[in-house]
């Protein structure tokens, strides 16, 4: 407990003994307040000059709304939210800081369903938010969270999949079907087709997250072509596994789309063909295949791995060779990219929270329940997710910069400029070209 000696008008000491969580709470009760009151002066002040026929002010203060309490991170704070009588045709006063009928703190609305997805259950939210907002917490029962779950997750997801991608480019997109159980249903296993995309700002953003079936062809296809319906263009390079169903789909929707294999899944593919004792040594040389400086030198590793394994582990070695030019593909794009473009790392180590919570619960209830979980646990991993490195190159790609072995070509061929301030190098002439065709 702490002791707030606080002085009052003629001069008497009076203490006060309150927790810190009081002290927090009453602190927030005041600047909330403070800020209200701000807020309504500050409106009825840039209004003040309007009057009606009779020369009355057409917008004045209204006393104060009942008193309500808001949920926020430090626990409940009544509140009584000044009132504005705004008697112009269609007009009306709403709070920005605390708008009409909120009961909760946006952030505390967040950090529900993460405490969902970390694997406490619907059952379980009233007792920990009692102990960490206080008893008039103790609201928030399994129905009211199942309730807010539902409203959240699936009647988002539903809005967010039709969403129109009109006027949205991604020059790179990651492409993975990840799985993970449900309890209920014929098929217990979830079969979730997901796509990542970079905007051409080095941004990067969820695009698509549908319920596939075991990442087939025709249910990639259908992914893709909704993409294209709702506007959007063929990216310029994606990244995946050896799965054939999405390149399959991936041609057949957007042919002009380059090819890159994830090599975390070919390191895997190719070690599964070699006995255990010998794949610590070729898992060392295919990271020199994968971290290779050049193309050239990726070739020569190429060459050594096959020159030591084809003899008596020729499955290995075809593993590697048939996606040989799409294992490669990165290297014509910028280096600072290719630890980017390399794997679908993007999306598996999301998922992992995922399977994670899907573990503890041994599964998602049912299939919507499941894409929901997905969709809600992307949303807000995509919110801490940095730009990929050289962000500025991304819209080079997408303006046609070719980058053979990562390093930008010239547009044209000109002498050695003499003096940076008056002769620009390519790479600032394609940023120029870029911003004019914006």
């Amino acid at each position: 407990m702490f002791k707030l000696i606080t002085n009052d008008i003629e001069g008497q000491t009076p203490e006060i003994t309150q927790s810190l969580d009081e002290l927090a709470r009453e602190g927030a009760r005041r600047m909330i307040l403070a800020a209200l009151e701000l807020e309504v002066d500050q409106y009825v002040q840039e209004l003040h000059h309007l009057r009606d026929e009779l020369d009355h002010a057409l917008v004045v203060r209204n006393g104060y709304a009942q008193e309500r309490t808001v949920q926020l991170g430090a626990g409940p704070v009544k509140v009584r939210v000044p009132r504005v009588n705004d008697r112009r045709p269609d007009q009306r006063f709403s709070s920005k800081i605390l708008p009409p009928y909120m009961r909760r703190s946006p952030r505390l609305d967040e950090a529900l369903p993460v405490l969902y997805l970390r694997g406490l259950s619907t059952g379980d939210f009233s007792e920990a938010l009692e102990a960490l907002l206080g008893p008039e917490a103790a609201g928030f029962s399994a129905t009211t969270i199942t309730r807010l779950l539902k409203t959240w997750w699936q009647d988002d997801y539903q809005a967010w999949r039709k969403r129109s991608l009109e006027g949205k480019q991604y020059v790179y997109i990651w492409a993975d079907g990840v799985y993970f159980n449900i309890r209920l249903g014929e098929d217990r296993r979830l079969a979730c087709l997901v796509i990542v995309g970079v905007r051409p700002d080095g941004r990067k953003e969820v695009i698509a997250l549908e319920d596939g079936y075991r990442e087939s062809t025709e249910s990639w296809a259908s992914v893709l072509r909704d993409l294209k319906r709702r506007g959007m263009p063929a990216p310029v390079l994606a990244i995946g596994d050896g799965n054939l169903g999405f390149w399959a789909a991936l041609r057949e929707v957007y042919p002009e789309a380059q090819e890159q294999r994830c090599w975390k899944h070919k390191v895997a593919n190719v070690l599964d063909k070699l006995p255990k004792r010998l794949q610590p040594r070729a898992k060392e040389m295919l990271h020199e295949i994968m971290y290779a400086p050049d193309r050239e030198s990726a070739l020569e590793e190429i060459a050594l791995f096959s020159e030591e394994y084809d003899a008596r582990y020729p499955k290995a070695v075809e593993t590697l060779i048939k996606d040989q030019d799409r294992l490669l593909t990165f290297f014509d794009f910028p280096a600072k990219h290719w630890v980017h473009l390399r794997t679908t790392n993007p999306i598996e180590s999301t998922f992992s929270t995922v399977k994670a919570r899907t573990k503890k619960t041994k599964g998602a209830g049912s299939r919507k329940a499941g894409l929901a979980m997905a969709f809600k646990l992307l949303l807000a991993a995509e919110k801490r997710w940095r730009k990929v490195n050289a962000p500025h190159c991304v819209a080079l790609v997408k303006a046609g910069v070719e980058f053979p072995n990562g390093e930008a070509e010239m547009l044209q061929s000109e002498p050695a400029p003499e003096d940076l301030f008056t002769h620009t190098p390519s790479i600032f002439a394609a940023e120029e070209i870029l911003i004019h065709n914006i």
